[in-house]
């Protein structure tokens, strides 16, 4: 997976300054290398700043029935994705192969709100001069940078003109307001890309020495023409409190609007830390005063955004709301997030 259409490849490497990010830090040094060093040893459980930080070129930009996809590319990654071990979650490491040529990052966004939408399958075909070249389901994954998207490594076999063929699956979340109704049908859309190795050795590669492995993260991304999967700062509604489970943030609210019906509705938004960027995939439950619990569905809100969220009859500020973690976050993670959400016990919102 690797190409760039007529909106040629940008190199993309930008930092900032927020807390717990890191931002051109003193102790970053660039080098050109596509392969990872060694772990960080002793992980924390928790989100931590990785021992690298790569740009990525543009590929382009393409209309998927009533959404939009962007298509990024950089070097390949190891990644871990997450398994059941007899009711324990784990993550398990993909390697970089030696035919891996790229990593493949495809964004898919509602135009008009530019939220990220997380919940739905995509698949890409990569053909050269009507040949297959690589075919897969790629997977749905979190990073520091461009938050949540879908990605893999891809061998192509040369440099030259490809066709990325990208298949998108309907959403899999309730919607609500302007978003209802929408995003229900799959879609195609193509792509062609000139990859050239020497563009791809241009992409920025930055190692980070002293810090890595701290309980920090690394700035996202800022690009103009596709966004980053962050959750609202604030939310509508009546906010009930916050808390934290596995290192994630919960953030939940009482939004009494004519769309959820006449019952108020419980929305709750899961955020990394540092960054706040939306967890998707998770499975929720919730209990109100102590009472039978309810489950929180995915759902999509032009003003919550992606969250879980239910109507709950009674609720107000001054209830007792628990939070249990069925299922974690089931994403693959880019290094400095495989060892958080796995371990997620009940929360509290305070």
């Amino acid at each position: 997976m690797n190409r760039r259409q007529a909106l040629t490849g940008i190199g993309v490497t930008i930092f900032g300054s927020t807390a717990g990010c890191i931002g051109n830090p003193s102790s970053l040094f660039e080098t050109t290398s596509g392969r990872a060093p060694p772990l960080v040893e002793d992980r924390p459980n928790a989100v931590y700043l990785p021992t690298h930080v790569e740009g990525m070129n543009m590929i382009g930009v393409t209309n998927l029935g009533d959404l939009m996809v962007g298509l990024t590319y950089s070097y390949p990654h190891r990644f871990w994705t997450v398994e059941n071990d007899g009711g324990e979650y784990t993550t398990q490491r993909t390697d970089i192969e030696q035919d891996d040529s790229v990593h493949l990052m495809a964004v898919p966004w509602d135009p008009k709100t530019g939220t990220v939408l997380p919940n739905t399958g995509l698949s890409v075909e990569i053909t050269r001069e009507d040949e297959l070249v690589s075919e897969e389901v790629i997977y749905p994954m979190l990073s520091q940078r461009m938050g949540f998207h879908y990605g893999a490594n891809f061998g192509l076999i040369g440099d030259g003109m490809y066709d990325i063929s990208i298949s998108m699956g309907g959403i899999s979340a309730s919607r609500y307001g302007q978003f209802k109704g929408k995003f229900a049908k799959a879609s195609t859309s193509t792509i062609s890309f000139e990859f050239s190795e020497q563009d791809m050795n241009n992409i920025s590669y930055e190692r980070l020495t002293s810090e890595q492995g701290q309980q920090k993260a690394v700035e996202p991304m800022s690009m103009e023409m596709i966004p980053t999967g962050g959750a609202p700062e604030s939310l509508p509604g009546t906010n009930i409190g916050r808390g934290t489970s596995g290192d994630a943030v919960f953030v939940g609210t009482v939004v009494e609007r004519d769309r959820f019906g006449s019952t108020p509705y419980l929305g709750v938004s899961v955020r990394t830390p540092h960054n706040g960027l939306v967890i998707p995939r998770m499975a929720l439950s919730v209990s109100i005063d102590d009472t039978e619990s309810v489950v929180l569905s995915s759902s999509l809100d032009p003003e919550l955004g992606f969250h879980y969220g239910a109507t709950v009859e009674g609720i107000s500020t001054e209830s007792a709301v628990e939070i249990t973690v069925e299922v974690p976050p089931q994403v693959a993670r880019h290094e400095g997030y495989e060892t958080a959400f796995l371990e997620m016990s009940p929360l509290s919102l305070e």
